[in-house]
């Protein structure tokens, strides 16, 4: 009884400081609640903790161990998450590179349109409906923004969380040398639930704070410019993974 309230009390220690340690899931839990809503950002941390299922349950059933000795299936692994982070940076920052884009086009199409007012009004005014016609595109990328669903939100969480290799060894690690082989089944089973939902709920209360009143009316200026660092450093984090 006294070695299992130790065993209880390194998990619960150790898994918290696992959580609220910075990583791939709190930047993406933070993007999300700013760029999407709170509504959004909770839903994301529902699929961290779905993704962190996943590796519980493959541990619990006897193959962590066997999967964490196969250098093949973690680097296959790191490939994915990084390649995933990757995208999420990119798309956080893909706005931005159409913008800069799409005012390149338009201030060519201005000149050439100049050019050509000069010689034929006729093509002047091709040219001028062509720029008007451009012009509803500037606000796709917000429509496209708010036609993401809380589908989305959730498949986020789910694969950042499931394709993270860290998060693996730290489950494999954590039941193999703090839970003792000893421990039944139902308490194993305890820890796992008390693992996902202390992703749950540490995330969900970062989504909560990201979203607050007073923390939105401090950032509303600089919402955008949050939004790209949170894309940054997701892509810095699938760099990282890459590398190692």
């Amino acid at each position: 009884m006294f070695n299992l309230s130790i065993e209880l009390f390194s998990v619960a220690m150790i898994t918290l400081l696992a959580v609220i340690s910075p990583g791939p899931d709190f930047v993406l839990i933070t993007k999300q609640a700013i760029s999407n809503g709170r509504r959004a950002g909770v839903v994301c941390s529902l699929g961290i903790g779905a993704g962190i299922s996943v590796h519980l349950l493959y541990t619990l059933v006897g193959l962590g161990m066997l999967l964490s000795e196969q250098s093949w299936l973690l680097n296959t692994m790191k490939i994915l998450g990084a390649g995933y982070l990757l995208w999420l940076g990119g798309s956080a920052l893909w706005p931005d590179l159409r913008k800069i884009m799409k005012w390149r086009r338009s201030h060519l199409g201005e000149r050439n349109s100049e050019e050509r007012n000069s010689i034929n009004s006729v093509i002047s005014n091709g040219g001028s409906n062509e720029s008007s016609n451009g012009s509803p595109n500037a606000s796709q990328p917000l429509e496209l923004k708010t036609q993401k669903g809380l589908k989305a939100s959730f498949m986020s969480g789910f694969i950042c969380n499931a394709l993270n290799p860290k998060t693996m060894l730290f489950i494999v690690a954590l039941f193999s040398q703090v839970i003792s082989p000893e421990t039944s089944i139902g308490v194993q089973l305890g820890y796992g639930v008390y693992i996902a939902v202390a992703h749950v709920i540490w995330f969900s209360l970062v989504a909560c704070l990201f979203t607050t009143s007073a923390i939105q009316s401090r950032i509303q200026n600089a919402k955008r410019w949050l939004e790209r660092l949170s894309g940054g450093v997701m892509f810095l984090f699938g760099v990282k993974l890459m590398s190692q």
